[in-house]
């Protein structure tokens, strides 16, 4: 049996973004879709988990995979938390997570769609949405940051729907081998 070959760091440049003000307006629900968007309460790790590999598999999301349980819960059972999943015809297909950093800031830690859900017309009144689940907080300012290795249409689409780019830096991801993620999907 071959054994997998351990992955090799990935240079990415991170972009930081901000928004000092909330939208005049957000984009509408598209018609004829059977949507909803359910804010969680305790989330069980697995599930939070499950969101972040189907989201982000192949944009490298893997901070969240490698924490252990106790990390996790304190992190998205949080009061400051705001995490709501995005369904499609009955399926889960995306998720958003705000963290509320201070009362001055709250940033959207994670927002992505699933595969399934993308090309479907719904990328920005999700964004849409996730803004103002944001602004909901009454922060000053809202943030997000992305990378290299996310979607081609993410910054462009952050950019759209008001944020700024307010700086950059240089980091290393290390991808995750299957039995690694494969691991750290299936336990909580």
């Amino acid at each position: 049996m071959a054994t997998e070959k351990k992955p090799e760091a990935i240079p990415v440049t991170v972009t930081f973004l901000e928004m000092t003000a909330p939208p005049s307006h957000y984009p509408q629900l598209p018609y004829n879709r059977h949507i909803a968007l359910l804010r969680t309460k305790n989330m069980p790790l697995h599930f939070y988990r499950y969101l972040i590999d189907r989201v982000g598999r192949k944009w490298h999301w893997v901070n969240v995979l490698r924490m252990d349980d106790d990390e996790l819960a304190r992190a998205i059972h949080a009061p400051d938390r705001d995490t709501r999943v995005l369904y499609l015809d009955g399926s889960p297909a995306g998720f958003f997570d705000i963290k509320v950093i201070s009362a001055r800031e709250a940033e959207l830690s994670y927002f992505g769609m699933m595969d399934h859900a993308l090309g479907q017309g719904l990328g920005k009144w999700f964004l849409g949405a996730a803004i103002e689940a944001a602004w909901s907080h009454k922060p000053d300012v809202v943030s997000v940051q992305t990378c290299t290795l996310d979607h081609p249409a993410a910054l462009p689409l952050y950019q759209r729907l008001g944020f700024s780019p307010v700086g950059q830096k240089k980091e290393v991801v290390l991808p995750m081998r299957v039995e690694e993620r494969t691991t750290a999907v299936m336990r909580g």
